[in-house]
């Protein structure tokens, strides 16, 4: 991969129509639900959907609160499909009765362990969430304040201590891919923006040069880059459509003279992004890497 751009297809254009509503309910954060309803969802492009996230149901969030919104949301349109990462058995069965497609996610899966390891499952709501090895959460936590200091070239400091750099013009994705990379796995991951002052030049930029091997860039489209930075400083020179071409090209040659291996962020969620960086890096085999739990 490195010095190349993979293919990715086109752009796809957003659905057209109503949008299905989808609920994410959780006893805790509602992260576990967003991920896999998600990671379901994506499964249907051609469909819109309205997402709401209601977490900590049965402790912050009262469950009738819950069903009064199922209801009145299917009295405006198909009924709600709602992914539910619930303990409490009797919460389940309420939001059955709000007029809603109940996908439970866990329950199921929680019965199969229970078989394979002959003995009942912890009820106790959020459980789902909890810190579990501390030691993982430590490392995860100073991977964050790690990417944080080190986010848009803000820091030199122990950046030889970085398990990845990410190089890229400004608003091609840098930001949102460090903080998933150390939020979710603990990696110690810094970024460096691409500015005019880094060219006319063939070397990487002296902060990142002594650390190559370690570094991985982002391009997008110019177009897409036009439109992003237009939301951001609309009809300036930093977003018009000539200037984004000349600096994805410039990052682009930039890449491949240096051999870093890079990918377009266009067509791509952050978890796709972080996917690929974590496999050309070779990353799944740093020992400091631990996936959220």
């Amino acid at each position: 991969m490195a010095g190349s751009s993979p293919s990715f297809p086109a752009s796809a254009s957003a659905p057209q129509g109503p949008r299905r509503a989808v609920f994410f309910v959780s006893d805790s954060t509602g992260i576990t639900a967003e991920t896999l309803g998600s990671a379901l969802l994506a499964n249907f492009p051609g469909t819109a959907f309205e997402r709401r996230t209601v977490p900590f149901v049965g402790t912050v969030t009262p469950v009738e609160a819950v069903i009064q919104s199922l209801r009145k949301t299917a009295r405006t349109g198909e009924g709600p499909i709602v992914f539910a990462t619930i303990k409490d058995a009797g919460i389940r069965r309420r939001l059955a009765e709000g007029a809603a497609v109940v996908i439970d996610l866990l329950a199921g899966h929680l019965a199969e362990l229970e078989t394979a390891l002959d003995t009942a499952a912890e009820t106790r709501a959020g459980q789902y969430h909890g810190l579990g090895d501390l030691e993982q959460y430590f490392a995860r936590m100073r991977a964050v304040e790690f990417a944080i200091e080190h986010d848009d070239g803000q820091s030199r400091r122990a950046l030889d201590s970085a398990d990845v750099i990410i190089v890229a013009p400004s608003r091609c994705g840098k930001t949102p891919t460090t903080m998933y990379l150390a939020l979710h796995y603990g990696l110690l991951v810094a970024n460096y923006p691409l500015t005019d002052d880094d060219f006319p030049t063939d070397a990487l930029p002296p902060t990142v040069a002594p650390h190559a091997e370690r570094c991985f860039g982002l391009t997008t489209t110019a177009l897409r880059l036009s439109q992003v930075r237009h939301e951001r400083r609309p009809n300036s020179t930093y977003a018009s459509l000539a200037q984004c071409t000349l600096e994805i090209r410039r990052a682009e040659d930039l890449y491949r003279r240096n051999r870093i291996p890079f990918l377009s962020s266009a067509t791509r969620s952050v978890e796709e992004m972080s996917a690929v960086i974590l496999q050309s890096m070779t990353l799944r085999d740093r020992p400091n890497e631990r996936p959220l739990t």
